[in-house]
């Protein structure tokens, strides 16, 4: 492992001499290339300069036990006791960033949400979560663009489909795949009973046309008026589209721009996003055949979280995390579950790392 780190400090410094170069800078593309690189290294190189700083701490520590004075020996082997173990964390945090990337960590993300059982109140609920979602990310500096919303009668949303951009998106946000379970009791009940609804909610990592190619002969495009409220210009005109995968079945529809032309270069991308989807999916089953322990499953029929009204409580019940904020979380405060989730899946694939490695 450290030989590979010093490998590493020695490609970080070759980074900064080329990036101080005037001929790189000249070249932006080259420039951009390099400072992506330089800062996915600076991470992992300052930890690595902090751990080898506080090994030397500790060697100096330990020459100080053989002190004559009792009072300096003491406080070496206090000192010691407060080494080691950050020296252990820090050790950690080395083996995580030495873990392979998801390469798709760096995407941006088609988040898809749809209500599931419990008609009106799961519709309300998607409405809720959608919302949760838009703030989470603008509080986390991601761009947000609405791709389609569907409506219920009642102010929820049938189904919301958004984009959501910016640095590390999919990484933040590829654990909220799943079966959203909500507890509370509806405006419409009089007897205040509780009624349990779930909201289907998929991440979908952006996919780029070298991902996915998608034979132009394979696409059905249908254009119509659009529906719903949006301004003279978007009702009067056939600016909504549904594009038809034919292959697949998988239709997708866009009606949330004034040009046709916009909401159907919309609706190729999510198109395409679903269909990297598929394809990951397809793998991961094969690679499950030959593996029990995958980490990460997103698999979309699990349920993973309940949100309990009456109790302000929020369940995680995939690492048994619960939280009593219910409110700020639907707020978008979600940062506590979201590093959670993350620091779990990091865990659990050290563990699985190491077993390959032991085997």
């Amino acid at each position: 492992m450290f030989a590979k780190l010093e490998s590493l400090q020695d490609k970080y410094q070759e980074l900064e001499r080329e990036l101080s170069s005037a001929e790189v800078f000249s070249d932006q593309s080259r420039y951009r290339q390099l400072t992506k690189r330089h800062s996915e290294l600076g991470e992992i190189v300052t930890v690595y300069r902090e751990y080898s700083r506080t090994m030397a701490d500790l060697e100096s520590n330990k020459e100080l036990l053989g002190d004559s004075d009792p009072e300096i020996r003491e406080m070496a082997r206090a000192e010691l006791e407060l080494l080691d173990a950050k020296i252990e964390d820090l050790q950690r945090q080395l083996q995580i960033l030495l873990l392979p990337k998801d390469p798709l960590d760096d995407r941006n993300v088609i988040l898809e949400i749809r209500a599931g059982t419990g008609g009106d109140e799961a519709a309300l609920f998607a409405a809720d979560l959608f919302r949760m979602y838009m703030r989470y990310a603008e509080r986390t500096g991601l761009r947000t663009e609405l791709i389609q919303a569907s409506e219920s009668g009642t102010g929820g949303v049938k189904e919301g489909i958004a984009s959501i951009s910016g640095n590390k998106a999919y990484s933040l946000l590829k654990h909220e795949s799943g079966v959203h379970r909500v507890q509370r009791v509806p405006a419409t009940e009089s007897q205040g009973r509780i009624h349990t609804s779930a909201v289907t909610v998929a991440i979908l990592p952006e996919a780029e046309e070298v991902d996915v190619h998608i034979d132009p002969n394979d696409v059905r495009t249908d254009v119509y008026r659009s529906s719903g409220p949006g301004g003279q210009s978007v009702n009067t005109t056939d600016s909504a589209v549904r594009v038809t995968h034919i292959p697949t079945g998988l239709v997708v529809i866009c009606q949330d721009e004034k040009s046709q032309h916009k909401n159907r270069a919309k609706a190729m991308t999510v198109l395409r996003s679903r269909l990297l989807k598929a394809k990951q999916e397809e793998q991961k089953q094969s690679y499950d055949q030959n593996r029990k322990s995958q980490v990460g499953s997103g698999d979309r029929s699990e349920r993973i979280r309940t949100y309990n009204y009456p109790q302000g409580r929020i369940t995680d019940h995939r690492i048994n995390l619960t939280l009593y904020r219910l409110e700020a979380v639907l707020e978008g405060e979600m940062d506590e579950l979201v590093n959670a989730l993350v620091q779990h899946y990091q865990t659990e694939a050290l563990k699985a790392e190491t077993e390959e490695v032991g085997s």
